[in-house]
C-alpha cells in the first residue's frame, strides 16, 4: 500500500470522526472541547480538498477548508485565552 493510499484511508476514518467528535461535544455544551476536536481534523480536511482542487478543480472545498480552519481558530482563542 503506497502512502497515499494510507493516508487517503485515514482521512476517510478521520474526518467524520473528528467532525462528528467537534460538534457532539459543542452540542452537549462543551464548545471548546468541541473546537479543539474540530482543530485536529482539520488537517485531514486540507488533504482531502487539496487532493480535490489538484484532481477535479475543486477549488469551493480548499477555501472552504482554510476558512473554517480560521474561524476554529478565532473560536479557540475566544474560549480559551480571552
Amino acid at each position: 500500500m503506497k502512502q497515499s493510499d494510507r493516508l487517503d484511508y485515514a482521512s476517510q476514518f478521520l474526518i467524520p470522526l473528528f467532525t462528528i467528535g467537534g460538534y457532539a461535544l459543542t452540542g452537549f455544551k462543551h464548545p471548546e472541547w468541541g473546537l479543539i476536536i474540530s482543530l485536529i481534523g482539520q488537517p485531514f480536511w486540507f488533504y482531502s480538498s487539496y487532493k480535490a482542487y489538484k484532481e477535479a478543480g475543486q477549488s469551493g472545498l480548499l477555501i472552504t477548508s482554510i476558512i473554517v480552519t480560521f474561524m476554529i481558530l478565532l473560536g479557540i482563542i475566544n474560549y480559551w485565552f480571552l
